[in-house]
C-alpha cells in the first residue's frame, strides 16, 4: 500500500509539472498585444499542424461607401474587391486570423496610427507623401490612372489648368485630394477644394447639379461610381500609381505581416485568383500595369 501511495504522488507531481511548462510557453509566445491562442483550421480540414501553433490576430480597416471595392451589398453583407481580397489572403495565412473592421474612409489613416487596425484595404495608392508617413507592402494588387472627372455635358473642363477658379470635389486624406492640394501649393490656391463626407450618390449629384464642377477619380471607378453614364473622364492622367496595403511603419510586427501579404498576393496573381476577383468586382483586370 506504502509503495502504490508514493508512485501515485509521483506521477500526480510529473503531470502537474509538466502542465506549469505548457502554460509558461504559452504566456511567453502569447505575449505580443495582437496575437490570441486560437488556431486556424487549415483549408483542407487537417487541423494537426495548425493545433501547435499561435494565430495572431490583425485587424484590418476598410469602408463601406466605394461600390464594387467596399460596400454593403443589398443583403447587408460587407463585399467588394478590397473585401474579398483579403478574405483569400487570409485563407492563405495559417498564422494570421483577420478581424476586418468598418469606418469612415477619413478615419481609416488614424485608426492605423493609434493602433486600432493594423491594415488599410481600400484602394490606397501609393505616393511620396504616404510613404514618408507609413509601410507599404511591396506588390500591388491593383495598379490606376488618376483623371478628372465631370458631367457628361461639360465641354468647358479639358486639364487641371481649365479648373483654376472651379470647385473641385474629392474626400480628405485620399491619394486625390494630395495630387490637388500639391497643384494648390503650386498655383497659389487656384483650385477651390472642397472635401466631401458623402458616398457615390453624392458625388454623381453635386457634379451634375453643378454644385462642383469636377473631381478626380481612378480610371477603373468611373463606371463603379456612376453605373447611369451621367460623367466622364477628360484630358490626360494626372498620376498613375500601385495599390497596395497601408501598415504602420517602424514596426517590426507590421513588417512580418507585410512580407506574409506579399507572398500571398504573388500567389493569386500566379493561380488567376487576383485577375479574376478583379473582372468580377471592378469589370476587368486592373491588377498590373
Amino acid at each position: 500500500m506504502r509503495k502504490w501511495l508514493i508512485m501515485s504522488f509521483a506521477l500526480v507531481t510529473v503531470l502537474t509539472a509538466a502542465g506549469c511548462g505548457n502554460k509558461n510557453e504559452t504566456n511567453t509566445t502569447g505575449a505580443s498585444t495582437d496575437s490570441t491562442n486560437t488556431t486556424k483550421n487549415d483549408a483542407k480540414g487537417d487541423n494537426t499542424a495548425a493545433a501547435s501553433k499561435e494565430v495572431k490576430k490583425v485587424v484590418i480597416g476598410t469602408g463601406t461607401q466605394f461600390p464594387q471595392v467596399c460596400f454593403i451589398d443589398k443583403d447587408g453583407k460587407l463585399t467588394g474587391f478590397d473585401v474579398e481580397l483579403i478574405r483569400e489572403i487570409d485563407k492563405r495565412l495559417p498564422n494570421y486570423e483577420f478581424d476586418i473592421q468598418t469606418m469612415e474612409f477619413t478615419n481609416l489613416l488614424l485608426s492605423l496610427e493609434t493602433k486600432k487596425i493594423d491594415l488599410v484595404a481600400h484602394e490606397m495608392e501609393k505616393n511620396p507623401e504616404r510613404e514618408q508617413k507609413y509601410l507599404f507592402n511591396k506588390e500591388p494588387y491593383a495598379h490606376w490612372k488618376n483623371k478628372i472627372i465631370v458631367a457628361k455635358d461639360n465641354s468647358s473642363v479639358n486639364s487641371i489648368e481649365d479648373l483654376k477658379g472651379k470647385k473641385v470635389l474629392t474626400s480628405a486624406t485620399s491619394a486625390e485630394a494630395q495630387i490637388l492640394e500639391n497643384y494648390n501649393k503650386e498655383h497659389d490656391n487656384a483650385l477651390k477644394i472642397i472635401y466631401q463626407n458623402g458616398g457615390a450618390n453624392d458625388t454623381v449629384s453635386q457634379l451634375t447639379t453643378g454644385r462642383v464642377d469636377a473631381t478626380v477619380g481612378a480610371d477603373f471607378s468611373l463606371s463603379l461610381i456612376d453605373p447611369e453614364g451621367k460623367l466622364k473622364t477628360v484630358g490626360k492622367e494626372l498620376s498613375e500609381a500601385d495599390i497596395l496595403f497601408v501598415l504602420r511603419k517602424d514596426d517590426p510586427a507590421e513588417q512580418e505581416l507585410a512580407d506574409a501579404v506579399d507572398g500571398a498576393v504573388k500567389e493569386l496573381k500566379a493561380d488567376g485568383t487576383l485577375g479574376k476577383l478583379s473582372k468580377q468586382w471592378l469589370g476587368q483586370d486592373f491588377t498590373a500595369e
